[in-house]
């Protein structure tokens, strides 16, 4: 058997950096290509690339939750409230807490952050891979993540990398069977984005199948029923029931308190996400258009792409399914993208926040790591040249909204 053809064990805490360290020094590479390619764009258009990566869009709203707290709003001439309550509140605690720790001001604070998130995400992404189709594919799932398109984003002061981070850690322990780590990162995500509830479905998924694998057969006679019996992975039924527990206690605790500071209720939130626009249609909103691109000849170039490129997610989708990839990481991507595609606003954000759902990936890591060397790395570094290029054009256009 090679390596990719089955699943490695979890390696010695000693050794993790140690194996991990080829897809490490990969992603800083391509991320140090990406911000010296925006240096240079940017210079050459007269703007900061500092203040792309920190004082734009997003980034701008967590910085004021971290100086302000809750409660800065702006009112639109249409009489719509953007309110900072719709940002969950880690990321601008976490900036805070490094800003009152360093002399650091909360927009760079934001920066450090997000740049140490990326390599967090970065490890558990290869940590996920490798313990599922082995090292060299945990290569280039990292390195295929740092090449998307929008990787610049993994770059900025958003909240993007933090998530994933958590979120692929969480699965990691998930799949190694340690459920009160796997509980605890899931409600740290849930505290960093409203799609932390995907990190939790996938934990509640996991934890379910696995007590109903144990549940006895009638006819089973051999069996002694024992609910502290541990499970094939090692854990007890008490802490898969309590990593259960822990999971959704982020993401609940924070739209409760925004329902009981709107007083909105339970479902205050969601108030708060639709005077934004934000919403969930099933697809409608974007699908309608999508369809709008076709009116004329220019815009109908910018409709085809769409529709190829929500095809090829589909069928990413489908190839994990059919390479049998683990119950979590399905669940989990198929609720990432589901809430990507079917929002009904902000639909130029919707590669961005496709960019957490990192398990669609690994069908184009496998394929990468059957190639011989040289090929791989010719293909890796033409890709990292044009997304490094196109990071730099799109943060000094529109950018991320």
């Amino acid at each position: 058997m090679t390596d990719l053809e089955t699943p490695v064990a979890t390696p010695p805490r000693t050794g993790a950096l140690r194996r991990a360290a080829p897809a490490l020094l990969g992603y800083a590479a391509v991320r140090a290509l990406g911000l010296i390619t925006l240096a240079v764009w940017s210079a050459a258009n007269g703007k900061s690339a500092h203040t792309l990566l920190t004082a734009r869009w997003d980034s701008l709203w967590y910085t004021r939750v971290a100086e302000l707290g809750y409660g800065y709003e702006v009112r639109l001439p249409n009489g719509d409230v953007h309110s900072n309550l719709a940002f969950f509140p880690l990321l601008p605690w976490l900036e805070r807490l490094v800003s009152a720790l360093t002399p650091l001001p909360y927009a760079d604070a934001g920066l450090l952050v997000g740049t140490l998130a990326s390599l967090a995400a970065a490890w558990g992404i290869f940590a996920v891979a490798d313990h599922v189709y082995g090292r060299r594919a945990g290569v280039c799932a990292v390195l295929v993540w740092a090449l998307l398109p929008i990787g610049i984003v993994q770059s900025m002061a958003y909240s993007e990398s933090l998530f994933t981070a958590l979120a692929a850690w969480s699965l990691y322990a998930v799949l190694t069977g340690r459920w009160l780590t796997a509980g605890t990162l899931a409600a740290l995500a849930g505290l960093t984005r409203p799609v932390g509830a995907a990190v939790v479905a996938a934990l509640w998924v996991a934890a379910i199948t696995s007590f109903v694998r144990d549940t006895p057969s009638p006819r089973d006679t051999s069996y002694v029923a024992n609910r502290s019996a541990p499970h094939p992975d090692g854990a007890p039924a008490w802490r898969r029931a309590l990593g259960m527990l822990l999971a959704p206690l982020g993401a609940a605790g924070y739209v409760l308190w925004v329902g009981h500071r709107t007083g909105g209720g339970p479902l205050g939130y969601l108030d708060v996400q639709a005077q934004w626009g934000n919403g969930f249609d099933g697809g409608y909103a974007f699908a309608r258009f999508v369809g709008d691109k076709f009116t004329s000849f220019p815009s109908a170039l910018a409709g085809l792409g769409l529709v190829v490129g929500v095809a090829l997610v589909v069928w990413l989708y489908v190839t994990c399914l059919r390479q049998g990839q683990p119950l979590p990481l399905l669940v989990y991507a198929g609720i990432v993208t589901a809430l990507a595609l079917c929002a009904s606003g902000y639909f130029g954000s919707k590669p961005r926040l496709l960019l957490p759902a990192f398990p669609l990936l690994l069908p184009l890591a496998v394929a990468l790591s059957r190639l011989r060397t040289p090929r791989s790395a010719l293909v890796l570094g033409g890709v990292a040249v044009a997304s490094a290029a196109y990071g730099a054009f799109w943060l000094n256009g529109t950018g991320p909204p």
